[in-house]
């Protein structure tokens, strides 16, 4: 499989992942070499990471999720360690590939007690896989709860029994698993809170379904990585210079407010824009003016002077919002970049002034050439789309602030939610924690803009930013502050500038 490929990063439905099961029986593969493929998978996992591991406890459904543990369960067996085998019902009553599985297992199944993981050094829970549509409850609750409350490590199977493969949601209860193997491509719920907690690390494995099913199954939900976004990068041409690299303007607030837009501008700037310069009041550039040094500024004391700084369509990227204030000003300011051409990237303050009048400012952003890019978290993004309901999926949410706005909207935070107007998605998982901070959002809001000024699409735009400003934060590691992060994302694109960071410039020159 080639990595810097969208196809790579396809995130499959529960229903899209049966779908390709099924197109691959279809096409001669017997269902039950598939899952012995996947006991396979679980097992070199467990045997990896757990080598010593000697009792080991196999907790299997009723259901495909239960046949993999069957097949885990033997090859565990012949490798000679302690396998011990409990099922939610009667293995009578299996069906299917499943209960071919369960004949393959040369041991005895036996019920579970409360205490008997008490001398286990490992628990594989294949209970319930990603299909799952309703809450666990009963012995099956009871049964994770318990397992959760050892201090056994679990290996799931697909994912952690009682998360939803779609929604990340908890269904009850749920597996806290240590790691979890998966199948082909992972399922939405493996990104999404809870279930990106709950499902530990994760291990893609391979079971012999090949692309081709993508010829008759339409994705369009993705993980942000850079197979997602790499043919758009800009790279750095031989023949290039500054002027060909965009120039994005970042308007700042008052004199006492002009960290946040600081932030936003150095980060657009570090991304590669051929240049970049803070606009707005002369007060609030005389400190600006103390700080910086290759961030040029520009004065525009009124909504007239901006219009006429935007005029030049050489100013193609604008990021607005970090320390821009709520005053009749900024919403001034706020209206003449709206007016403009340039490629919109708003955040915080704008977001807050666009909530003002949602429809109208909907209709707005709909209107426009360039598509908006809208990254709110979500206090934000409840006072411009209405308060997220806790029952509903955070990618529906996402899907349908886009289709409403006309815009691409990023829902931030521990799994942020990249959704364009069409329907298209991306979910983030490398975020890591310490990226909840005060500024954060003000360097993901220059990374974007300054993405944007290169000639990056706000979809790819959007993605790129959101991956970078992960791995950015990584690299800062925690306890780290804002400031820290142009570093961090300076060594990521260095880091990386032999592989992706030069692949769209090559896509597009033919090479």
């Amino acid at each position: 499989m080639d990595r810097n490929t969208p196809l790579a990063t396809a995130l499959l439905t529960p229903e899209e992942m049966g779908e390709a099961d099924r197109l691959t029986i279809e096409a001669g593969a017997p269902g039950i070499d598939l899952m012995i493929q996947a006991g396979r998978a679980v097992f070199d996992r467990a045997i990896a990471g757990y080598p010593e591991a000697e009792l080991i406890h196999v907790f299997c459904g009723m259901g495909n999720n239960g046949g993999d543990g069957f097949v885990v369960a033997e090859l565990l067996r012949q490798a000679g360690r302690r396998v011990r085998v409990s099922c939610l019902g009667d293995p009578a009553d299996l069906t299917g590939d499943a209960a071919q599985a369960n004949r393959q297992w040369r041991g005895d199944i036996r019920p579970f007690h409360p205490g008997e993981l008490d001398d286990a050094d490992l628990a594989i829970d294949a209970m319930f896989g990603a299909g799952l549509s309703r809450d666990i409850e009963g012995k099956a609750a009871e049964w994770i709860n318990q397992i959760n409350a050892s201090d056994v490590p679990v290996l799931a199977v697909d994912l952690p029994s009682g998360i939803c493969g779609l929604t990340g949601k908890m269904r009850g209860t749920a597996i806290a698993a240590e790691e979890t193997v998966t199948f082909f491509r992972k399922k939405p719920g493996h990104l999404l809170n809870p279930g990106k907690t709950y499902s530990g690390e994760i291990t893609l494995s391979d079971i012999g379904i090949e692309d081709d099913v993508f010829d008759k199954i339409h994705i369009n939900i993705f993980e942000n990585a850079p197979g997602l976004w790499a043919a758009e990068w800009p790279g750095y041409a031989p023949d290039g210079h500054k002027y060909g690299r965009g120039h994005t303007i970042v308007l700042t607030g008052d004199a006492l407010s002009t960290g946040a837009s600081r932030l936003t501008a150095t980060a657009a700037l570090r991304v590669g824009a051929g240049l970049t310069s803070i606009a707005g009041p002369k007060d609030a550039l005389m400190v600006h003016a103390a700080h910086l040094t290759a961030i040029m500024l520009r004065q525009a004391e009124s909504a007239d002077a901006l219009k006429s700084l935007l005029n030049d369509p050489r100013m193609n990227s604008v990021a607005a919002g970090p320390g821009l204030g709520t005053d009749d000003k900024a919403r001034r300011a706020l209206d003449a970049i709206l007016e403009s051409e340039a490629a919109l990237t708003l955040d915080a303050d704008a977001i807050t002034l666009l909530a003002d009048a949602p429809e109208k400012s909907f209709e707005r952003l709909s209107a426009r050439d360039q598509m908006t890019v809208l990254t709110p978290h979500a206090g934000e993004f409840g006072r411009l789309f209405g308060s997220i309901d806790d029952s509903r999926s955070k990618l529906d949410v996402t899907r349908e602030a886009a289709a409403r706005s006309g815009a691409v909207v990023v829902l931030k935070g521990g799994d942020t939610v990249i959704a364009h107007p069409n329907g298209k998605a991306a979910i983030n998982g490398n975020a890591p924690p310490w990226l909840a901070t005060a500024g954060s959002g003000d360097v993901l809001t220059g990374i974007i803009a300054g993405l944007r000024a290169q000639g990056m699409s706000a979809f790819d735009a959007a993605c790129a930013g959101v991956w970078l400003h992960g791995e950015a934060g990584k690299r800062c590691g925690a306890y780290m502050v804002s400031e820290e992060l142009e570093r961090g994302l300076r060594e990521v694109l260095e880091e990386d500038s032999q592989d992706w960071l030069v692949h769209g410039w090559l896509e597009r020159k033919g090479g």
